[in-house]
Parts: C-alpha cells; structure tokens; sequence
C-alpha cells in the first residue's frame, strides 16, 4: 500500500499527522509489518516526538532557530544560497539534522507508537506550503 498526505502549514509548527496515518492504515487493513514515511521536500522535516505536552514542540523550535536563525541574523552572514528570502537556507540547515523519512512497526494494524509518542511534520518556513508526505505499508 502506497499513499501521499498533503499537509497545509502556516510557518514553523509541528503538524502532528498521527491520526492521518493510522486511518490510513486501518482503512487499508493494514496487518503487521512497517509503515515508512518521506516527506518530499527539502525545507520541512519528519519527526517521532511527545504528544502529551505542546511546550515540547515550541522548545523543539525555538531550539532549531537557535542553531539555525534567519539569514539576515549577524550570525548567519556567511550563508550565501538567500534567493528565496531570510528562512529559506535556515529551514534547508533544520532539515539537515531532523530526518526526513520515518519507519515504525505496526502490530496488528496499529502503530508501535510509545504512549506519548506522535509523528510530526515539521515545517520550517515562514510562509504557509502545502506538503506531501508520502507513505507505505509493506507487509512483512
């Protein structure tokens, strides 16, 4: 089973697509195996990370602007790709340490997510994109 999501972004969130996969899984009756995700961009990122607790994610960002800042930011006067604005470079160097393709097991149709465990997509632009993430169940 093969799928693309589309996810609509309004600048740097934490889009949790959780519930779009596991329907996704159950609809398609998925049985055990491993669902793989990609996202198909290169300035947006996938990620496993808490679901209980919003302030992980707003600590999750402000970490990433600060290892990686906009381009007009002194600290970042080296950057030399900036044809597509201040964010675009930052949000390429984001995606560069956060992954960009997730595996997790699924048992019985449903995800091995731990308890407080969710998948995001990771926006790191400012302005809003729509993004494709595409998905596979193989069997095992």
């Amino acid at each position: 089973m093969i799928t693309t999501l589309s996810v609509e972004t309004r600048g740097p969130a934490c889009h949790d697509i959780t519930r779009q996969v596991a329907a996704w899984l159950r609809d398609g009756g998925a049985a055990d195996g491993v669902v793989t995700l990609l996202v198909r961009h290169t300035s947006c990122s996938l990620l496993i990370q808490e679901n209980a607790d919003p302030d992980v994610q707003a600590d999750l960002l402000g970490w990433l602007d600060r290892i990686a800042p906009q381009a007009d930011h002194p600290s970042m006067s080296w950057l030399r790709h900036r044809d597509e604005g201040p964010d675009d470079m930052p949000a390429h160097l984001k995606a560069a340490v956060l992954p960009v393709s997730l595996q997790v097991p699924v048992s019985a149709g449903r995800m091995m997510l731990g308890t407080w465990q969710g998948l995001y997509l990771v926006e790191h632009r400012l302005a809003p994109h729509r993004r494709q993430v595409a998905v596979a169940f193989q069997v095992f």
